[in-house]
């Protein structure tokens, strides 16, 4: 049975990252980042979407299922309760909404998927809401993907 997999790219490298959604068998990359773009090398829209293509992977960046800005400051100040109920009320917003049931089609396709965000720690990042918002339109269990530290 296939399962939605989620990975977060802080901690990682490019390899390590690669590495991991080439072991899950992952075909496409829907980054859930609001704003595709990162600090660390590799992991902005159009490197990012190269990286996951020389794994295997196609990329979509679906910019409706972020976190909204408030809701990114209150995941920096380690208030996880308070962007969890920002991004909740992203969630249910019409342009969210639509791009939870394409990421659904997708999955239904037969789509092996991988929710990308920043946060190692997928229970202080909003893409366990999202999976969890997916797993229950297209009844699949989810997988955290992390990738490992080629330095340890």
């Amino acid at each position: 049975m296939h399962s939605i997999a989620t990975i977060g790219y802080e901690g990682a490298t490019v390899a390590t990252f690669q590495q991991a959604i080439r072991d899950a068998g992952i075909d496409l990359v829907v980054d859930v980042r609001a704003l595709a773009s990162s600090r660390r090398p590799g992991f902005a829209k159009t490197r990012l979407a190269a990286n996951a293509k020389e794994a295997g992977a196609e990329y979509l960046h679906l910019r409706a299922l972020g976190t909204p800005a408030e809701g990114r400051a209150a995941a920096r100040a380690g208030h996880h309760a308070e962007m969890q109920r920002i991004f909740r009320q992203q969630l249910a917003t019409p342009e969210a909404q639509e791009e939870l049931a394409l990421a659904a089609d997708l999955v239904r396709q037969g789509r092996r998927i991988c929710l990308l965000c920043f946060e190692a720690d997928p229970a202080h990042c909003h893409r366990r809401i999202v999976a969890s918002a997916l797993s229950a339109l297209v009844s699949m269990p989810v997988v955290d993907l992390f990738p490992g530290d080629e330095d340890l």
